[in-house]
Formats: structure tokens, C-alpha cells, sequence
């Protein structure tokens, strides 16, 4: 599999990337891999990139998205933060990838079990991590069950879980409230923006199509 050039990236709707992410997944969970010489996409790849999608994910270290997508050099814009949430910088990096850089689809994807959402459902105060946490207390406010302030923890495996969840659809939010330009591009088509969910204990990604 060659790298992608302009043309092919050209080629690549919103809908045609999603489903090329959806293969590659495919594949990670089935232990196969695209027929791709990663050093000759280096070679390829010199000269300018031609990337079809961005995935903004948590840096924890079992959910790389070039591997669970299945995608090679020149493939993706990779963008990740403990929790998946936007700031400002964040926001200009996704601009930069899909109205000057040419992706057609953003996607915000968590994962199961996230220490971060984990920390920010237990309160947790620890230096400039008290900080970013923050970013994902209003997704924890935002899930209303259990009402029970006791199992409203770490410990509750489905409570955060369905915090995760609820921060991605948060954070698509914020992308299109906070980001003139790609909701503007979403608004015309040109750009899909969409949630999924990494299973940490399989390997799958569930969309939120």
C-alpha cells in the first residue's frame, strides 16, 4: 500500500475516511496488517503529506491510532491529550489539518477505562493535572446516573465509562462551538466530525454515527 498523494487524498470523502478507518480497525482486531513498506512511505512522504483523517485521542499508551486503525506513514494527523479534550492549540492544530492540510474527517475517540476520566470522576489534585482535569468535570456532572454520590467513582467501571462516552460528545461540542472555520466546513460537507469509543479489552472502536 502506497502512501497517499494528492490525488488520492483528493479521493477520500468524509464518508469513503471513516470507512477506511472502519477496515483498518478491522484488521487490527483480526492481527492483519495492509500490505505497506513503511520505510518506501517515508521515501514517499518526503516531499509533502496527503493525510485523509485527524483523530484526536488520549495519549494512554495501549490506544496508538496509527496501529488500531491500521495506517501508515503520511496516513493520519494524530493528536493526543490525557482525556480528549480541545483547548485552543488543539483546535488550531485540527484547522490546520483539515482546511490547509486537506483531512476530511475528525475523529474524537475514547477509550474504555481512561485514567483521566477516572481522575477527574475521583476529584483527583495532583499539580497542573488538577488543571486539566477540570476540562473533563463538566462530562461527569453531565451523566446522571448512578445518583448515588458513593459509587459516583473510579470504582464504578460503568459509571466511567459513560463519562468517557459523554466527554466525546462534549468535546465534539466545544469543537464546532468553539472553532468558526471547522463548522463551517462540517455545515458544508466538507468535513465529518464524528465520536467513537476504543475498547481497551478487545480492540474495537465503536462509532457514534
Amino acid at each position: 500500500m502506497k502512501a497517499h498523494t494528492k490525488e488520492t487524498q483528493a479521493a477520500m470523502t468524509p464518508e469513503k475516511s471513516l470507512q477506511a478507518l472502519k477496515e483498518g480497525n478491522l484488521r487490527f482486531q483480526q492481527s492483519l496488517k495492509a500490505d505497506r513498506n513503511l520505510l518506501e512511505q517515508v521515501n514517499d512522504t518526503k516531499s509533502g503529506q496527503f493525510p485523509f483523517a485527524t483523530i484526536l485521542s488520549c495519549i494512554d499508551s495501549r490506544v496508538s491510532s496509527e496501529l488500531i486503525f491500521d495506517q501508515g506513514i503520511g496516513d493520519i494527523f494524530s493528536v493526543r491529550i490525557a482525556g480528549n479534550f480541545v483547548n485552543e492549540d488543539i483546535l488550531g492544530s485540527m484547522e490546520f489539518a483539515c482546511k490547509l492540510a486537506g483531512t476530511r474527517l475528525i475523529v474524537v475517540l475514547g477509550h474504555t477505562s481512561c485514567g483521566a476520566v477516572k481522575g477527574a470522576c475521583d476529584d483527583a489534585k495532583l499539580g497542573n493535572l488538577t488543571g486539566m482535569l477540570g476540562k473533563i468535570k463538566p462530562a461527569v456532572e453531565a451523566v446522571a446516573e448512578p445518583k448515588d454520590t458513593s459509587i459516583r467513582n473510579s470504582s464504578n467501571l460503568s459509571f466511567v465509562n459513560n463519562v468517557a462516552k459523554k466527554n466525546v460528545e462534549l468535546t465534539i461540542d466545544n469543537i464546532v462551538k468553539q472553532s468558526e472555520v471547522l463548522a463551517d466546513m462540517h455545515n458544508n460537507g466538507e468535513i465529518q466530525i464524528i465520536g467513537g469509543m476504543y475498547d481497551i479489552k478487545d480492540g474495537s472502536v465503536t462509532f457514534y454515527e
